[in-house]
């Protein structure tokens, strides 16, 4: 059974960190985009991250680059998201999701994760973890 469980998520206040766990089982991440996903009250589901492991590229959106680093851990099978100088708009269901990467365009789902609706295409989803920032 194909399952992505997210962890990690919490209350903390401006300026701290967060370290989110995504651990998947029933099918191995090799070969799979795995991507930071979140949504606040009110908004738009948005692309924080992704990591592409036909590669190792690592993505981010604008509003979280040099704060939030993704990385993976292939004897775990697991993908984290250090979140580190939290900002109050950081606040959200934070959710990870992978979607196969195609072998003639691999970074594609990576690229396209952070722009628009590209979400839509990922296949599997984690429950999600909540993350407030406030003071």
């Amino acid at each position: 059974q194909v399952q992505l469980v997210e962890s990690g998520g919490g209350l903390v206040q401006p300026g701290e960190s967060l370290r989110l766990s995504c651990a998947a089982s029933g099918f191995a991440l090799d070969y799979y985009a795995i991507g930071w996903f979140r949504q606040a009250p009110g908004k738009e589901r948005e692309g924080v991250s992704c990591f592409s492991t036909s590669d190792g590229s690592t993505y981010y959106a604008d509003s979280v680059k040099g704060r939030f680093t993704i990385s993976r851990d292939n004897a775990k099978n697991t993908v984290y998201l250090q979140m580190n100088s939290l900002k109050p708009e950081d606040t959200a269901v934070y959710y990870c999701a992978t979607e196969r990467e195609p072998i003639n365009n691999p970074t594609f789902p990576c690229r396209s994760a952070l722009v628009g609706t590209g979400w839509v295409e990922y296949d599997y989803w984690g429950q999600g973890t909540h993350v407030t920032v406030s003071s």
